[in-house]
């Protein structure tokens, strides 16, 4: 998965967010626009480097693919479409809270991020409804599913094999054609009980690395053998 994974692009965020910032001397009365809030859909089709205002769901607990994205941040959705908030700092976000987030666009290996310019930019409230993932073929998991929560129900056709120190990967196809699924280390899920030819049901974040897409499940309740080989 690259000595790296994701954490070069990560450093490098914060810093271009730095040069792209209009300079505001000391006590200035001037004031940063406000920023209009659209929807996930409208921000994905936005350019890299613009800042925008989102609201959603959180689909999945702050820093649960912490050991390859190299941060805390954690899934969002809304009714149009989802994507991921990079954070370097932990705001405790979990499914089932609401967030309003103002951040700029970003490029993660291919992942559309939303990075906001410090923790006090998200937003966090109680009271939402868990987001149900959405039931793919494993072939369509791709930029049209990316920062969704999806369901897929397949065999295991490769793996599981490791990739420490990022996690484990496997390789699930329903009949349409495999998709990779990367399990990280913070989500506690045991991959030794996992072999190829098994039917399992895999629920997670559609990711991208690089030139492929990806499930990122969150917890141990989101793989499970459904058949037998």
């Amino acid at each position: 998965m690259g000595l790296t994974r994701r954490l070069l692009s990560l450093l490098f965020a914060p810093l271009l967010a730095l040069m792209a910032a209009p300079a505001l001397g000391a006590g200035s009365a001037f004031a940063l626009p406000q920023v209009k809030t659209v929807s996930i859909a409208q921000a994905r089709s936005l350019p890299v480097g613009t800042v925008v205002t989102v609201k959603g769901a959180v689909t999945t607990p702050s820093g649960a693919f912490e050991s390859s994205f190299g941060d805390k941040g954690f899934g969002l959705q809304d009714k149009t479409a989802g994507l991921y908030v990079s954070l370097q700092s932990d705001v405790h976000a979990y499914p089932c809270q609401r967030a309003r987030i103002t951040g700029t666009l970003r490029d993660s290996s291919g992942l559309l991020t939303l990075v906001p310019a410090d923790p006090s930019d998200v937003e966090l409230r109680p009271g939402g409804r868990a987001v149900k993932p959405e039931r793919v073929g494993t072939a369509a998991v791709a930029e049209a599913t990316e920062g969704r929560l999806v369901k897929v129900v397949g065999r295991i056709s490769q793996g599981p094999t490791s990739d420490l120190p990022y996690g484990y990967k496997l390789s699930v196809d329903d009949g349409s054609g495999p998709v990779l699924v990367f399990v990280n280390v913070q989500t506690g899920i045991d991959v030794s009980g996992l072999k190829q030819g098994q039917r399992v049901r895999v629920v997670g974040f559609s990711s991208q690395f690089g030139t492929h897409y990806e499930i990122d499940p969150r917890s141990p309740h989101d793989i499970a053998v459904v058949g037998a080989k």
